[in-house]
């Protein structure tokens, strides 16, 4: 799985007031989960939009005041009305503890039922996908080969080695339906009968 390297500055008093400074210094509050101790610290906004504003999933090397470490980012808040970044949330990673992320879904192949006219519904994007560290992918791939209209592809089916999938295993990834050209092309083509 793809790194990208963010630095971050101690902060020195938590509270309302401070994360406003912070936020309005072009710096997010952060915090670090998942060691002995919590870490309080602020990142700059420039160099998180590459890990925020992505479909992809990326560990993040964490420099806090020289201390190096690996996270992911477990949680983020933005403002509801101008989408600022305000706050985030990262999970210190072991590698020898699972931790759930969640994976986009890469879709391969070509569907004889989308040539054929039928449309595809992708109804999940990513999956929910509990791995250790070292054994996370950089996306699920999933393919259409072979479906034909009416087919679909449930999380049940999808399996990976060293990896488990959190989804229910009933859950639909994608489906090949009847589009309305293909539905109105049989009903003329039974009305000429």
């Amino acid at each position: 799985m793809k790194s990208i390297a963010i630095s971050g500055s101690l902060r020195e008093n938590v509270g309302k007031r401070d994360a406003k400074e912070l936020r309005y210094q072009g710096l997010i509050p952060a915090v670090l989960y998942g060691g002995a101790t919590q870490t309080h610290f602020s990142v700059s906004a420039a160099d998180l939009k590459p890990a925020v504003y992505t479909p992809e999933v990326h560990f993040i090397d964490l420099d806090i005041a020289g201390t190096k470490s690996q996270a992911i980012i477990q949680d983020m808040q933005f403002h509801p009305l101008t989408e600022q970044m305000l706050h985030v949330d990262f999970l210190l990673l072991d590698d020898k503890k699972e931790v759930t992320i969640e994976i986009p879904v890469r879709l391969t192949g070509t569907s004889p039922g989308v040539k054929m006219g039928g449309k595809l519904v992708q109804k999940l994007r990513k999956l929910r996908v509990k791995a250790l560290p070292k054994n996370h992918l950089d996306n699920i791939e999933v393919s259409i080969e072979g479906l034909e209209v009416g087919k679909s592809v449930r999380v049940g089916e999808v399996s990976f080695p060293n990896l488990t999938i959190t989804n229910a295993p009933e859950d639909t990834i994608l489906s090949i339906t009847t589009s309305r050209a293909l539905r109105q092309a049989e009903q003329e083509a039974a009305g000429k009968k």
